[in-house]
């Protein structure tokens, strides 16, 4: 007799054979049992899951010698039929090659005769998806209103191909991937049988390779007693299907969450060296740090985990190198990785920078931390904010009081007390803030504005809020101020400039400083326009110095209290080493780590 691979010499033979399916095995049986036998089932799941096996395993039940029994006997002639594929009344159909109209019509017509032997008639159709959409609806009728002694068992990886008019007539039964610890106890009692020595360590890394399908952890058996006859160690499986050991994961991920960036990339450099499948590493550090993840929500609650004794005390340990808000961001990480790992050019260069960006992801700061940060900052600097202007003022203010006081000898000193009434007397500090709610009145009044002043006057207002929008303001020129609304026009060489400025933002800027001017509930309208004759485009931030200096007194004793004044508005009197000493500055630099890079008046 030819030699039989385990797959098929263990395959199982009744439903209490079947490895980690009992949802399905149990339904089955009760429907036998109480006598609620379905016309159709759908058996779907992943591949070497059990979806034929026990499409068999119920077709012996229904034609077993006094069937339908659960309780049949192997020794059965009609058993031992169907088990050797020579049943005329159970027909195995692939529906790869025979997927076309006509074999579904040959098939409507062959199961109107009455069973050869058996209690029905079983078609038993693999991987059904493949049928086309023609015989699909050359099977519905058959499907739905069977003769009585026909039953339809279908078995498909891919149940989302599969019309829902079939779905509809069926009884679906979703088959899952087989839990590890299922998989590493029934290889130990096939390796038994076959009087194989091998480790614990070796069958979890089988069943790891496994994905949760017995036949791949069988055929993967089978292949390693070809290759290392009757003892396998964990070495040997690893060598041949290029899988990490189970300690080079937990070492790589101690590593992540220690942040020791340099022993994590030395492991990765040695595992790549030793031929390991990079992508499955992916995935197994993938799968780790959720099961860190999942040991850390739950409390330790082992019900929800597949891990071994050496991973349970891993995961106790690793639990505490990291918040769950880390363990996620870690997460995040290596998923978008395994993602764009099919795509790589170079998997190795992109697993290193997923290491450093998980380890980074690790430190870092969640967003809500630092918002809930800066309110506190902002809270604590409310009482120290008038301080820090106030004690900001007085550096400033010398500035313009030390130029008229070299001049007299004897005399400043009066006038050193007096800048009080520089600050008292309304004459020099009124015309800066007259000229905005001049046009207020006029405007109420139906007047025309003074398109030109208005403009200047806003330009300034703005370059001294946004230095940003200001640069978009210097290619555009005022269309008209009517009912409110401020037009503002771009020329069509300028025309990009639209899609650039005319945001929310922009509007409440500049409705906001023209309110300011004294023009309430102003709105704003950006559109192409060519600029009037004559209009000159001027800077921006040249504007400001004129307007102060319009309604200059003419009388000499007031002159020297005009320069102060000017210099108070324009921001020459910045210093940047103050601004960078500032205690809310140093104190954001601490919170994010950052340093200042430019400092812009």
């Amino acid at each position: 007799m030819s030699y039989q691979v385990i797959a098929r010499k263990y395959r199982p033979q009744r439903f209490a054979d079947v490895v980690g399916q009992e949802h399905v095995t149990q339904t089955l049986a009760n429907a036998i049992s109480q006598k609620r036998i379905a016309h159709a089932y759908l058996f779907c799941g992943p591949r070497g899951t059990g979806k034929t096996t026990i499409a068999r395993i119920f077709a012996k039940a229904l034609n077993c010698t006094g069937g339908p029994s659960i309780d049949f006997s192997d020794d059965d002639l009609r058993v031992q039929e169907i088990t050797e594929g020579r049943s005329l009344d159970v027909l195995e159909i692939d529906g790869a090659s025979n997927n076309g109209v006509e074999q579904v019509r040959e098939l409507r017509e062959t199961c109107k005769y009455a069973p050869a032997n058996a209690a029905f008639k079983i078609y038993i159709i693999d991987e059904v998806h493949m049928l086309s959409t023609a015989a699909f609806n050359a099977l519905l009728k058959t499907l739905e209103e069977p003769p009585a002694h026909v039953k339809f068992m279908f078995a498909t990886t891919d149940p989302e191909k599969v019309l829902p008019t079939i779905l509809s007539r069926c009884q679906r039964f979703d088959l899952r991937r087989i839990p590890a610890a299922l998989i590493t106890k029934h290889l130990a009692e096939i390796a038994g049988k076959e009087q194989v020595t091998i480790d614990a360590a070796a069958l979890h890394a089988i069943a790891r390779g496994a994905d949760g399908g017995m036949r791949d952890a069988e055929s993967t058996l089978d292949q390693l007693i070809s290759f290392c006859g009757n003892h396998i160690e964990e070495a040997d499986v690893l060598s041949m299907f290029g899988l990490a050991a189970q300690n080079q994961i937990l070492k790589l991920s101690q590593a992540v969450l220690a942040g020791d960036i340099q022993n994590a990339l030395t492991q990765l450099n040695e595992l790549a060296q030793g031929g390991k499948d990079l992508g499955r590493l992916l995935a197994d550090l993938l799968n780790h740090f959720r099961n860190v993840l999942i040991f850390q929500v739950s409390r330790g609650d082992l019900t929800l985990l597949e891990a071994s004794e050496a991973e349970t005390q891993a995961l106790k340990e690793q639990t505490a190198l990291a918040t769950t808000d880390a363990l996620t961001r870690i997460l995040e990480v290596f998923a978008d990785a395994e993602l764009r790992l099919r795509d790589a050019t170079s998997k190795k260069i992109l697993l290193e920078v997923a290491l450093l960006k998980s380890i980074e992801a690790r430190n870092a700061l969640p967003i809500d931390t630092i918002l809930k940060q800066l309110n506190q900052m902002r809270s604590q600097a409310g009482s120290d904010a008038p301080a820090v202007t106030a004690s900001a003022s007085p550096r400033f203010a010398p500035v313009p009081a030390a130029a008229p006081s070299p001049a007299p000898t004897a005399a400043p000193a009066p006038l050193a007390s007096t800048p009080k009434p520089a600050a008292t007397v309304p004459p020099p500090p009124a015309p800066v803030a007259a000229p905005a709610p001049a046009p207020s009145p006029a405007v109420a009044a139906g007047t025309p504005v003074n398109l030109a002043e208005l403009w200047n006057q806003l330009a300034a207002a703005v370059n001294r809020a946004s230095t940003f929008t200001a640069g978009y303001l210097k290619f555009a020129h005022p269309v008209s101020f009517e009912k409110h609304v401020l037009v503002i026009g771009y020329d069509p060489e300028f025309e990009d400039y639209l899609g650039l400025v005319d945001n929310a933002r922009n509007h409440t800027l500049l409705a906001t400083k023209l309110g300011e001017m004294g023009y309430a509930n102003a709105m704003i309208k950006f559109i192409k326009s060519e600029a009037p004759a004559g209009w000159e485009r001027k800077p921006v931030a040249a504007t400001p110095p004129p307007a102060p200096a319009a309604p200059k007194p003419a009388t000499a004793a007031t002159a020297p209290e005009a320069a102060p004044v000017e210099k108070k508005t324009a921001p020459i009197a910045f210093n940047k080493e103050e601004f960078k000493n500032d205690p809310l500055i140093q104190k954001a630099l601490e919170v994010f780590k950052g340093t200042i890079v430019d400092v812009r008046a």
